[in-house]
């Protein structure tokens, strides 16, 4: 082993010329081994696997032992990732340290709500906060990149990685992205105590074909430039330093090797300077795909976009890439552009200097108290209030002798953290049950009765391959004697709490649904409870929207928790007793039910708009909630809409103002939302977008006005008319309020 410099070098000139040195001695098989990354299972031997792919024994040490690896992923202890790391480093001729990456999606050991329920917040500084403490967790164990955001617009809630994104809307997305990358790289690589962003999934990977994961998708120019593309860009503008390509065809050419995604968007269009990563497996999957003929001809094509570092659980298809430059099937200029790619974050994150962790601070990090408050304040943050009837919300605590907790949920530690939690402390997760009894335990009763069991899965979750994953099924659960219990519990109590939803199995990655309805028998319980005459609050644990018609018409009180993380119960008494309030909104439409979906806000105006909600004959063609949906336990009221130009240039900008008051008892929290709508011009545009936000408090009786920008880039669009981005002279509409039905009251003109 021989390592050239022990100074880390300071300006990109010192880098580069540091990574060319180093490039010019390797060798095509050290080459091809930086371009690949393995998954390092801490599993039980035939259980490291994802598909029908073991793990070879062996294969990673292997691999290390003889400089074949750039990069591990699944390692979250500070100690085996030093081992691993010596591995590596003594492994190499030239001292090459590995990268490792880990899904560090919502927090490591400190989870935070789940993605979906941040971008509820409308509150990208919560958003930042939040990110920076996992990215401070994982790098204080060794991971150097997480596998985040991702950024991936959702407007099927049937997929069920619409719990990892930001939602429907592109500028609410792009919004979240930035944040999130802010929040988990800091300012550069290398910045202390942050890890590298790795937005995901590029592009298109939201538009699968029914919501089933992993099909196919086909999306018009306009729609991937207007709708999917956009969070990206501002991922890419906050600095991101990886990006993950997508399992999935897009438009009949697989993302994973699609030159005019890669190379002529990514790379050419946006400067792009970053490394990309395939998804698991996904440049073998060329050949699935029917895309490639074999592994090396998978391996060439990848390499000759631009594709620089192989996902491989085993026989990687880049270990093909030595005979693939000896035979002249790829230039050995397209292996070096990726390996320099490889190399260069490497020096840039002080890798050879400081390939270790300090296990003991480690250990600190993690179990640093203040990472709790801060999830704590953001499961605060993301709580959105749906339904109020009667201002039954929030309790009162010195009025309440009694409160029944009921639903299998209430209880459950594991889902309490939602899916995508790999390093949990169960011990500190408090549930909904957990935190109720510790606010009001000195003063109320408080009981819990599960009501029903958990509901399962047809067929299970590939991550119950991890322990603690799996839903449990107890054997000796009396249904009907158990049902009887909550309805009984139920009915000799002030209010009952009931708690609905999905177990985590159900959401995430290859978590599809045909149905949006209440798993098991959880809509039956409610039924019966609320049958009782007690106040019922019902609060829902989800990751998208759930079939809530029955609840919206019979219990007065709605709360969407989400997945709420570590201080998910703290948080959620929190809110029910109003020590603060919910200010959250909805980051996509609640359809009535899955017969409705896709249903988006942002469509377009077609045949016959006056029967918009009449499209379907046995069902009103609208949204049981709204996008940007959202009470809080004051009144917000809006007034006095000022634009302070009526006509601008196509370059111009203007402001436009609105005074907010709370006119209600309670202080709380708004999100200020404002929304446009062109009239006319290249293309027809949809009916309303939003094209700003920005959340207020404000205390009972107070007034405040917001200002929010209108822009060039807030007007301009993809036209598919124009081949291109264009702003048009025309008349646009504005309205601004609390949600996205809000009237469009006011308007300007453009000229050119």
């Amino acid at each position: 082993m021989t390592v050239t410099d022990t100074t880390a070098p300071t300006t990109d000139e010192a880098i580069r010329a540091r990574v060319e040195d180093l490039l010019s001695r390797m060798t095509l098989d050290e080459k091809a081994g930086q371009l690949t990354q393995y998954f390092a299972f801490d599993l039980p031997p035939g259980e490291a696997a994802v598909g029908d792919l073991p793990q070879k024994p062996g294969e990673v040490d292997d691999a290390l032992a003889s400089g074949g690896a750039g990069s591990l992923l699944f390692v979250n202890d500070a100690a085996r990732t030093n081992r691993l790391q010596r591995q590596a480093v003594d492994g190499s001729r030239h001292g090459i340290p590995v990268l490792f990456g880990y899904d560090v999606i919502h927090g490591l050991r400190t989870i935070l709500p789940v993605p979906i329920a941040l971008a509820a917040s409308w509150d990208p500084e919560t958003i930042e906060r939040g990110q920076a403490v996992a990215a401070r967790e994982a790098r204080a164990v060794g991971i150097h990149w997480t596998f985040a955001p991702m950024v991936d617009i959702a407007r099927d809630p049937r997929w069920g990685r619409i719990v990892e994104g930001a939602g429907e809307d592109p500028y609410l997305g792009s919004a979240v992205a930035a944040a999130q990358v802010r929040g988990f790289q800091g300012g550069r690589i290398g910045t202390p105590e942050r890890v590298i962003a790795g937005p995901k999934h590029f592009a298109g990977y939201g538009a699968a074909i029914g919501g089933r994961d992993y099909d196919e998708v086909d999306l018009s120019d306009q729609q991937l430039r207007n709708v999917y593309l956009p969070p990206f860009k501002a991922a890419v503008d906050a600095g991101a330093g990886n990006i993950m390509t997508a399992y999935m065809p897009l438009n009949g050419v697989p993302a994973t090797a699609n030159a005019w995604l890669l190379k002529d968007v990514l790379r050419d269009e946006w400067g792009f300077d970053g490394f990309l990563v395939s998804d698991a497996n996904a440049v073998r999957n060329l050949v699935t795909h029917g895309y490639a003929a074999d592994l090396p001809d998978a391996a060439v094509r990848a390499v000759e976009v631009g594709l620089d570092l192989e996902m491989a659980i085993s026989d990687p298809a880049y270990a093909h890439l030595p005979e693939a430059v000896e035979s002249g099937a790829v230039s050995i200029e397209a292996v070096d552009a990726c390996v320099r790619r490889i190399l260069e974050v490497k020096v840039r994150l002080g890798l050879f200097e400081e390939p270790y962790v300090d296990e003991d601070r480690a250990a600190a990090v993690l179990a640093d108290p203040a990472h709790r408050q801060v999830a704590r304040e953001a499961a605060q943050r993301s709580a959105v209030l749906l339904r109020n009837d009667g201002r039954l919300l929030p309790l009162d605590p010195d009025a309440l002798g009694s409160v029944a907790v009921i639903g299998p949920l209430a209880d459950s530690k594991r889902d309490t953290l939602g899916p995508w939690v790999f390093d949990d402390d169960l011990d500190e997760t408090v549930t909904i049950l957990d935190g109720l009894r510790a606010r009001l335990g000195d003063t109320t009763d408080v009981r819990y009765a599960p009501g029903v069991r958990p509901a399962q899965r047809t067929f299970p979750s590939m991550f119950e391959m991890f322990p603690g994953n799996a839903t449990p099924d107890p054997e000796d659960f009396d249904d009907e004697a158990e049902l009887a219990r909550a309805v009984e519990l139920a009915r000799t109590s002030d209010v009952a709490v009931l708690v609905v939803g999905e177990w985590q199995g159900m959401i995430g990655e290859a978590a599809s649904r045909s149905s949006l309805e209440l798993p098991g028998r959880q809509l039956e319980l409610l039924q019966a409870v609320a049958a009782t005459g007690t106040p019922v609050v019902l609060l829902v644990m989800n990751g998208r929207p759930l079939d809530l018609r029955w609840a919206a018409q019979h219990v007065p009180a709605i709360l969407d928790v989400w997945y709420p993380g570590t201080q998910g119960g703290t948080a959620v008494a929190d809110l029910l007793v109003g020590d603060v309030a919910p200010g959250g909104k909805l980051p996509f439409t609640w359809p009535r039910t899955v017969g409705q979906v896709p249903m988006i806000y942002s469509h377009t105006t077609s045949f016959e708009p006056q029967n918009q909600g009449r499209r379907y004959w046995d069902e009103e063609s609208t949204p049981l909630f709204p996008f940007g949906f959202g009470l809080g336990y004051g009144e917000f009221t809006y007034s006095d809409l000022r634009l302070d130009a009526e006509t601008i240039p196509l370059d111009g900008s203007l402001t436009a103002s609105v005074t907010v008051t709370n006119a209600g008892q309670h202080d709380g929290d708004e999100v200020v939302q404002l929304y446009v709508h062109q009239r006319h011009g290249s293309a027809a545009r949809p009916v309303r977008e939003l094209k700003g936000f920005q959340r207020i408090h404000l205390a009972a009786g107070e007034s405040r006005t917001v200002e929010l920008t209108i822009g060039p880039d807030e007007l301009r669009y993809w036209s598919a008319a124009a081949r291109g981005f264009v702003v048009d002279a025309t008349t646009f509409d504005v309205g601004i309020g609390g949600d996205s039905t809000v009237p469009l009251t006011a308007s300007f003109t453009t000229t050119a």
